[in-house]
């Protein structure tokens, strides 16, 4: 089975409320493919001159797709523009930037290829399965891009206070997804560590150069540090953390109700997770009424019989429920929220066809609509009932 074989594979549009009836905040549609979201919105930026301040955007979108989604420009122009892999598109004017509750829903287009009439036939079980039980909520593996080679969040020690190890793993440990230039920076800064004017002379001009200066006049100072690079990337390690600590008590849950045999695993931020199989109406009816909290300091369970299940996971990484939030800087926080443990897509429907890429093969075309904050990749995975890798993925 191949995925994202052509870039219109895998196509994914933002549905949203915000309706423009005048205001400061201009609100435009983009469309791109081959690049992340913050990579789209740099390039918008630098084109009009624009400072990050003035931008707010609902979601990340997938750099290996063809997206589309909004985002918001205090005083931005009311225009749009195109350029090599992506579209921008004026839409008009709104009183306030655009906030991930705008999101109604996601509407995907999934073209699965090279797909024998034995995957074929599992798929279309795979699918009525879903319609009748749904899917584990998890988070994919998107949420997790900022999790190095250590397998650490970065999140972890800054929640615990080890300033110092969360700048290193922040600045200086490799990650799969580093440009070469990018991964040989890496390497003088864990060479050099604590020898700050020495990696300041090595280090090419950078943000992340820009903190060793700081550090070369202030060592040891890692908490003022890691308050110097930029707060959306800070946000996305908080993000990362929390979701992967959801995810676990996600796991449990399911593992509780039901049995192993019950159960097929696949890798989620480095950790396997369950999803599960042909449950019984009882199994179906405890699963789709569970709403578990986003972990953090804020939550209080108190009496609640969640509480048990959040203080065995969280020991198991390490960590406490009243520790899961940072001291410093203020202006960086856990989301403070639920999430069902699972969802259903709706307006599912599914399309086989020859497959004209490869012979004697066929694909599979899904359209769906998710609902907000859920992945349209845990869809896939359960459907291909195999590890998605990357060869599964080109």
């Amino acid at each position: 089975m191949k995925l994202k074989r052509l870039p219109k594979d895998f196509e994914v549009e933002e549905q949203i409320e915000l309706i423009p009836r005048g205001g400061p905040f201009a609100l435009y549609r983009l469309s791109k493919q081959g690049l992340g979201t913050p990579e789209a919105i740099d390039a918008v930026l630098a084109h009009w001159n624009l400072s990050r301040s003035q931008v707010a955007y609902a979601g990340l979108k997938d750099r290996h797709a063809r997206t589309v989604q909004f985002f918001t420009i205090k005083g931005g122009p009311g225009r749009g523009f195109r350029q090599e892999n992506l579209e921008l598109t004026y839409v008009g004017q709104v009183g306030r930037p655009i906030h991930a509750r705008d999101i109604v829903a996601n509407r995907f287009a999934i073209v699965m290829r090279d797909l024998t009439g034995e995957e074929l036939t599992a798929a279309t079980a795979a699918l009525a399965e879903i319609a009748a039980s749904g899917l584990p909520n998890y988070f994919d593996d998107q949420r997790f891009g900022s999790l190095g080679e250590s397998g650490e969040f970065i999140a972890r020690p800054w929640c615990l206070g080890d300033y110092e190890r969360a700048v290193w793993l922040a600045l200086a440990e490799p990650n799969v997804h580093d440009r070469p230039d990018e991964r040989e920076q890496k390497r003088i800064l864990r060479d050099c560590w604590g020898d700050w004017p020495k990696c300041k002379a090595l280090l090419a001009r950078s943000h992340r150069r820009s903190i060793v200066t700081y550090l070369a006049d202030k060592p040891g100072d890692f908490r003022r540090a890691i308050a110097l690079i930029r707060q959306d990337m800070r946000s996305i390690w908080l993000a990362a953390f929390q979701s992967h600590l959801w995810n676990l008590i996600a796991a449990h849950l399911m593992r509780q109700v039901c049995p192993p045999g019950q159960l097929v695993t696949q890798t989620i931020g480095r950790r396997e997770l369950p999803f599960f199989l042909n449950l019984d109406e009882a199994q179906r009816d405890e699963l789709s009424k569970a709403i578990l909290p986003l972990p953090s300091a804020r939550l209080h369970l108190n009496e609640s019989p969640l509480a048990p299940l959040y203080d065995q996971v969280l020991a198991a990484e390490g960590i406490e429920l009243r520790q899961i939030r940072v001291k410093y800087p203020r202006d960086t926080f856990f989301s403070k929220g639920e999430r069902p443990l699972i969802f259903r897509p709706g307006e599912l429907s599914q399309v086989a066809a020859e497959d004209e890429l490869y012979p004697r093969r066929e694909k599979l075309t899904l359209r769906f609509t998710l609902p907000r904050g859920s992945y349209a990749t845990i869809l896939v995975k359960r459907v291909c009932g195999i590890e998605m890798d990357e060869e599964t993925q080109a």
